[in-house]
């Protein structure tokens, strides 16, 4: 598939969660396309933001996703369809529970679970994001872009990440596409807002649920990178292999990711060449909108 990028838009991800209604085995079938890369397999977070949008396609708008749990098991295909098959395991009165397969050339690709919940008050209380990334006192304008960061740099791969991916992201430290980090930090911020503003839907709902899977297609971008950081590996390592291997996310509160929003990011463990590891979504008010944790092979 031909590089087809869009400078300074959203048009990727928003193209990535294209549903089309089709014929399927189980209670709902969808399919979409995965959007153009420069490696040789589909993004990850195609497969999660889609199955995300299928599952939400599936439940009333009086509930919302609030956590979800995935297994990647084949490599998929860039620019080519996958069914996402959607079972209705349960609906109650305050939660829904759906699984979603994604199927390509015959075979499951990708499996998922989700959990939905008709919202009830409550009292809070959320972990605060760490001091030295704090969204209240950080200024993520004062940060350099990828394109900046790759100034003088040819080829897909820098086009790529300065461009392709619908989503600004200036990383803390300096981000890891062509130099590995000296120091081995175990830890990452990255701050992230969409290149335009996504689309208001016909209602509150349909608009959180939008921004939600935004953050499931966003997450899976940088979320191994303390990973690379501790093993002292970058992306232009020679002979560097990663693979995400399962996904866990929990949503918390609703928030805009066409606002800048901070993604505070902890390598958990290494070993066996997979890693674990850990990343929490904040608002620029320091509120807590989500947690991710991530397993991954790296082998470098």
């Amino acid at each position: 598939m031909p590089p087809v990028l869009a400078p300074g838009t959203a048009h990727t991800f928003l193209r990535a969660i294209e549903l089309t209604p089709v014929d399927g085995p189980t209670d709902q079938s969808f399919e979409a396309t995965t959007q153009y890369v420069p490696w040789p397999k589909a993004y990850g977070g195609d497969m999660v933001a889609q199955a995300t949008a299928a599952m939400q396609a599936t439940v009333g708008a009086d509930r919302a996703l609030h956590s979800m749990h995935s297994y990647f098991m084949r490599p998929v295909d860039i620019g080519a369809t996958v069914r996402y098959d959607v079972e209705i395991l349960r609906d109650g009165r305050g939660y829904s529970t759906r699984s979603v397969r994604g199927v390509q050339n015959g075979k499951t690709a990708f499996t998922a679970l989700g959990s939905f919940h008709v919202q009830e008050d409550g009292p809070e209380f959320q972990q605060s994001a760490p001091e030295s990334a704090d969204p209240q006192t950080m200024d993520p304008e004062t940060l350099r872009t990828a394109a900046e960061v790759l100034e003088g740099t040819t080829g897909p791969a820098s086009e790529y990440w300065s461009h392709g991916r619908s989503f600004d992201m200036r990383h803390v430290p300096e981000p890891l596409y062509l130099t590995s980090d000296a120091g081995a930090v175990p830890t990452q911020a990255v701050w992230v807002k969409a290149f335009q503003a996504l689309p208001d839907l016909d209602d509150a709902q349909a608009t959180a649920d939008l921004h939600r899977t935004a953050l499931t297609y966003v997450c899976d971008y940088t979320i191994l990178e303390t990973l690379l950081r501790v093993r002292g590996l970058n992306w232009s390592s020679p002979g560097l292999a990663t693979a995400s291997l399962d996904h866990s996310m929990w949503f918390h509160r609703d928030g805009r990711v066409d606002d800048w929003i901070l993604y505070a990011q902890d390598a958990i463990s290494v070993q066996h060449n997979r890693g674990l590891a850990m990343g929490r979504f904040y608002d620029r008010s320091g509120r807590l909108l989500a947690t991710v944790a991530q397993e991954g092979m790296i082998r470098g």
